[in-house]
């Protein structure tokens, strides 16, 4: 069964790379395989990943949407989450979910507790 999103009228969203614009009017997609998304509302910039949990969403997202080179996010991903757990010890319940989502390669599930850790930050 395909995915379905609506677009609201000017909404930016990202399909396996592709950063698409709708047009003036809401519009309905259909998705049938599986490739990364990510609606507007998702996407940070790096310019926006200004604090050590928003930079472990903005390397998490890399992880999502670069599939040519996830190994070089992940090291990046350990080593921010060393540097939060440093910081912040109580922060290792939220993070160990995180990682285990990562280490299945749910980089989507793992962005959206990542959130919960930018909320905690």
């Amino acid at each position: 069964m395909p995915l379905k999103i609506t677009l609201r009228p000017n909404e930016r969203i990202v399909i396996d790379g592709a950063v698409l614009t709708n047009g003036s009017t809401t519009c309905n997609l259909f998705i049938g395989n599986f490739v990364p998304i990510l609606r507007e509302k998702d996407i940070m910039t790096e310019r926006d990943a200004y604090s050590p949990c928003r930079r472990i969403y903005f390397t998490i997202q890399l992880m999502y949407l670069d599939k040519e080179n996830p190994t070089a996010h992940q090291n990046t991903y350990w080593e921010l989450v060393k540097a939060v757990l440093e910081a912040a010890p109580s922060m290792l319940g939220l993070i160990d979910q995180i990682s285990d989502h990562i280490l299945q390669n749910n980089y989507y599930k793992a962005l959206k507790l990542t959130k919960d850790l930018i909320n905690h930050e």
